[in-house]
């Protein structure tokens, strides 16, 4: 599976463990869940309104990220996610409603589907059901797919704006929730047509959403208003449970670390990176640390699963980062990653 001793090359207290620049800007990242030193990295030309897309995958060498491979699209690359069951299966979204599935081995596309009519913002491949896929659009629309069909298993159609997020539940085999720009996140059975809950999370748009890795009931979402807040889904009606404030501009997404139960990452168009301590008893605040070593907007970012705090970032400066978030190191210049406590 990969040890940290063998992936990671050594590092005098900078937390900065890898850094690669992309051809394209960075908008999603996503760590191979076999490989421990292995990341995917969906890209796209010129803010992703124009021009052409790459689907990156790279692995670590000491302090470089070296390519393994890349393919050329001809439209804006959005989001990407790993196959659970197979180490060389990766499925990836693009800005012409498309969804494809790459085999690393083989280094072809085994099915390409194209069932959206607008661009395909999100992605995700089920951890716990281990063989459908989730795809959000700004066609309004979510779908449901699965490996072996040449079509989609289902379309569901209640959102009311773009999707900006997918993504299953780790604990329910059937579950998924979607965020979208109508200002909800949705929570949907793969077998039903409707929402089984709807949550008006925000007074603005919703661009991102995670699951906790350790209660089936708590969700992060974040969203344009700069706000993160955790929801416990037994218990909406009483409002979050909590609200991380800080963030200058847009929350574009969040992530939960899958070693710790309280530690949350979120990347901004803020140009920062923040890992939190998340607290819920209303009393204690919740502190984040700071990480400013990108130039432009910050959109994904991702916990390393075998490494404990490693985090890979990516952004609109065409850059991918790998560094290690439980070590704030002193504003060191260019090479380091400024860190502050608020």
């Amino acid at each position: 599976k990969g040890s940290a001793d063998s992936v990671l090359p050594q590092h005098h207290g900078a937390p900065m463990l890898a850094r690669s620049q992309l051809e394209y800007m960075g908008y999603a990242v996503e760590w191979s869940p076999f490989n421990a030193g292995r990341l995917a990295v969906s890209t796209s030309q010129h803010f992703g309104i124009v021009g052409n897309g790459q689907q990156v995958i790279l692995d670590m060498k000491g302090k470089q990220l070296a390519p393994v491979h890349v393919a050329n699209l001809n439209d804006g690359c959005y989001d990407c996610t790993w196959s659970p069951v197979s180490e060389n299966h990766l499925a990836y979204v693009a800005g012409d409603g498309s969804l494809t599935l790459l085999d690393l081995a083989s280094k072809k596309r085994l099915r390409s589907y194209k069932e959206h009519s607008a661009e395909v913002y999100s992605v995700d491949w089920s951890g716990a059901n281990k063989r459908y896929i989730v795809t959000g659009a700004w066609d309004n629309t979510v779908k449901v797919w699965h490996p072996d069909r040449t079509s989609s298993f289902r379309t569901f159609d209640e959102h009311k704006n773009c999707i900006y997020s997918t993504a299953w539940s780790p604990h329910h085999a059937e579950l998924f929730a979607s965020t979208s720009g109508d200002c909800t996140v949705k929570i949907w059975d793969m077998n039903d047509k409707k929402a089984i809950q709807t949550i008006p999370a925000h007074k603005y748009e919703i661009l991102t959403m995670d699951w906790s890795k350790y209660d089936a009931n708590i969700l992060a979402t974040g969203s344009v208003d700069k706000t993160i807040k955790i929801w416990d889904r037994r218990a909406i009606a009483k409002g979050e449970v909590a609200i991380l404030e800080g963030h200058e501009f847009a929350v574009r997404r969040v992530r939960w670390s899958p070693h710790k139960p309280d530690v949350l990452a979120s990347a901004s168009y803020d140009m920062s990176l923040r890992v939190w301590d998340v607290k819920t008893d209303k009393k204690t605040p919740s502190k984040s640390l700071q990480f400013d070593h990108h130039t432009e907007f910050v959109l994904g970012v991702d916990f390393n699963n075998y490494m404990e705090g490693v985090v890979a970032t990516c952004s609109w400066d065409e850059s991918v980062t790998v560094f290690d978030s439980t070590k704030p190191p002193p504003k060191t210049g260019p090479t380091g990653v400024a860190a502050t406590t608020k």
